[in-house]
C-alpha cells in the first residue's frame, strides 16, 4: 500500500465463491469495508469468452460496468507432412489468442469505453490507453422537447480527457495510471503526466490506490464512473497481461470454433470487439463474403489453405525475427556509443591530470628537487691504527694550513723515532695538515684509549682494581712535565 490515508481498493477472492471477488475499501487508516463485487459466469455459462460485471455489494441487482470479450483464433501451423499424415479431414485444433484491445461498458449513463494497447518499444514499456468525457450527464432544461430527444453530439466533437496505465517496468507486475492530456475531434493535445492511480500485485492479493492530492486537476464530471473504470481496467489488464489467468476464455471443453469464427477473429484483428448494453455478442451476419468462405471448408482446398497460412506464418516469423535483429543491433550500437563516449571522457580527464601534474612539477617540484640534492659532501673520515680518531688540527707557518696558533710541545717521552722529551727533541713538533694522528709514544709511552676503544680501556681498569700488585707500578700515569716551568 502507498499511504493508508490514500483511497485504496482491496481486490479479494471471496473464501465461499471462486468466481466473485470482493473489492474492500479503506481511507486514512479505516478498516477495509466491502464496497464493490466482481461475478463472473461460471465456465459452461460463458465458453470461448471472458466475462464479468461489476455490482454493488448491497444492492446485487445494482449493475454499474461489465466485458464480454471474445478472443481471436490461430491456426496452428503444420508442415505438410504433418499434413499428410493428419489425413485432409482431420484439421488441427484452433488456438485462442487475447485480443489487442478490449471495451468496457458502463450504465447510467450509458457510456463505452475503449482500451487500446500500446506495445512496448526500445527504452518504454507497455500501456493501455482510454478517454472519459469531460460531461457524461445531460445538462437540466425546462423543455420537455430537449428531455425527450435528448442532446446527443457527435462523439468526435466531444471533448474527451486521456488516460494511460504504464507498467513500472518490462519486468515488474505493477502499473501507474496516468492523464496524459485532451483530446477534441480528433486532435490530441498532450500534456505532462499526471498520476491519477497505482496498481500494485501482491502475492495473494491486489490493490488500486486513488492519488487524491490530484484528483482536483482531473476535469472529469462523472467521478463515480472514472472510479468504476479504473477498477475495471485494472482487474482486466491483471487477468490477460500482467498475470494470465489459466483459460481465461474458458476454452476448455468448450465446442471448436467454427471456420466463420475463426474467419471474424482474423477479420476483426487488433479492433475491439463491440458489445451491446445486453450483454449478448453481436451475431455474425452472414453477407456478401458469405459466397468466398464454401471453398474454405472443401476438402479439396483445405491443404492448399494450410500451406498458404503456413508460408504467412513463416513470412511473418521472419518479419519478427527481423525486426528482433535490428532491436539488438540497435542495443549494440548504442552501448557502443557509450562505451566510447566513457572512454573519451576518461582520457579527457587523464589529459587534464597530466597537464596539472606536468605544472606543478615545473612549479614546485624541480627547484625543490635541486635545493635538496646541493647539500656539500661530508669530508672522508681517515682510518687509525685501531680505531677512529679525532680529526687532525692543522698547523700554520710554512704548511700553510687555516688555523694559526703557537706551537703546542708534545709530551715527555719517547717519541715515534726514538728522541727525547722536549719540543726539540727528534726533529720539528708541528705535523702538517694532513699527518698522521699520534701515536702511543706522543703520550708518554702509554697507550691513551681513544673514545671508541672503551672495551680494553674497561678490561684494563678491572684487572687493575682486582689486582693490585707488581703491574700497579708500572700502570700508573706519569705526571705532565711542561716546558715552561
Amino acid at each position: 500500500m502507498l499511504d493508508e490515508n490514500l483511497p485504496t481498493y482491496h481486490f479479494q477472492q471471496s473464501t465461499e465463491n471462486p468466481l466473485h471477488t470482493i473489492l474492500y475499501f479503506t481511507y486514512q487508516g479505516s478498516e477495509p469495508s466491502a464496497e464493490y463485487l466482481i461475478k463472473r459466469p461460471p465456465p459452461s455459462d460463458s465458453p470461448n469468452q471472458y466475462a464479468f460485471g461489476l455490482f454493488d455489494i448491497q444492492y446485487s441487482h445494482v449493475l454499474y460496468a461489465e466485458i464480454l470479450l471474445h478472443p481471436e483464433w490461430s491456426q496452428p501451423t503444420l508442415s505438410a507432412a504433418e499434413l499428410r499424415a493428419q489425413g485432409p479431414n482431420n484439421q488441427p485444433p484452433a488456438t485462442a489468442i487475447t485480443p489487442d484491445g478490449f471495451t468496457i461498458d458502463l450504465y447510467n449513463p450509458d457510456q463505452a469505453v475503449v482500451v487500446k494497447p500500446e506495445r512496448s518499444r526500445w527504452g518504454r514499456s507497455d500501456a493501455w490507453e482510454f478517454e472519459v468525457p469531460e460531461r457524461s450527464f445531460r445538462t437540466p432544461t425546462a423543455s420537455k422537447v430537449d428531455a425527450e430527444v435528448g442532446q446527443e453530439l457527435v462523439p468526435e466533437l466531444i471533448p474527451k480527457v486521456m488516460f494511460r496505465w504504464k507498467r513500472d517496468s518490462r519486468l515488474s507486475k505493477d502499473m501507474t495510471c496516468y492523464m496524459s492530456g485532451k483530446s477534441v475531434g480528433g486532435k490530441k493535445n498532450k500534456e505532462p503526466d499526471i498520476t491519477v492511480a497505482l496498481f500494485r500485485q501482491a502475492r495473494h492479493e491486489s490493490n488500486v490506490t486513488i492519488y487524491e492530492p490530484n484528483m482536483a486537476r482531473v476535469d472529469v464530471e462523472d467521478r463515480k464512473g472514472l472510479e468504476v473504470i479504473l477498477l475495471l481496467t485494472a482487474e482486466i489488464i491483471r487477468d490477460l497481461y500482467l498475470v494470465p489467468r489459466s483459460d481465461p476464455f474458458n476454452t476448455a471443453g468448450a465446442p471448436a470454433p467454427t471456420p466463420q469464427q475463426i474467419a471474424a477473429g482474423r477479420r476483426r484483428g487488433s479492433s475491439p470487439l463491440h458489445v451491446s448494453n445486453a450483454g449478448t455478442p453481436a451475431a455474425v451476419v452472414p453477407g456478401a463474403h458469405a459466397s468466398h468462405k464454401l471453398p474454405a471448408s472443401s476438402p479439396s482446398s483445405q491443404p492448399v489453405d494450410a500451406e498458404a497460412r503456413r508460408l504467412q506464418e513463416a513470412f511473418a516469423r521472419e518479419e519478427r525475427e527481423a525486426r528482433e535483429r535490428r532491436d539488438r543491433e540497435e542495443q549494440q550500437r548504442i552501448k557502443r556509443m557509450l562505451e566510447e563516449e566513457e572512454a573519451r571522457e576518461r582520457q579527457r580527464r587523464q589529459a587534464e591530470v597530466d597537464a596539472e601534474t606536468e605544472r606543478l612539477r615545473r612549479e614546485y617540484g624541480v627547484q625543490g628537487q635541486e635545493r635538496r640534492g646541493s647539500t656539500p659532501s661530508l669530508p672522508p673520515r681517515p682510518n687509525g691504527g685501531g680505531g677512529l680518531s679525532p680529526p687532525p688540527i692543522a698547523a700554520s707557518g710554512a704548511n700553510g694550513g687555516w688555523f694559526s696558533g703557537p706551537v703546542r710541545p708534545t709530551s715527555a717521552g719517547p717519541s715515534w723515532g726514538g728522541g727525547g722529551g722536549g719540543g726539540g727533541g727528534g726533529g720539528d713538533g708541528r705535523r702538517p695538515h694532513f699527518a698522521p694522528p699520534p701515536t702511543s709514544e706522543s703520550y708518554g709511552g702509554k697507550k691513551k684509549p681513544g673514545p671508541y676503544q672503551l672495551g680494553s680501556s674497561a678490561a684494563a681498569t678491572m684487572s687493575g682494581f682486582f689486582g693490585r700488585g707488581e703491574d700497579s707500578g708500572k700502570k700508573k700515569v706519569k705526571k705532565k712535565r711542561s716546558v715552561h716551568f
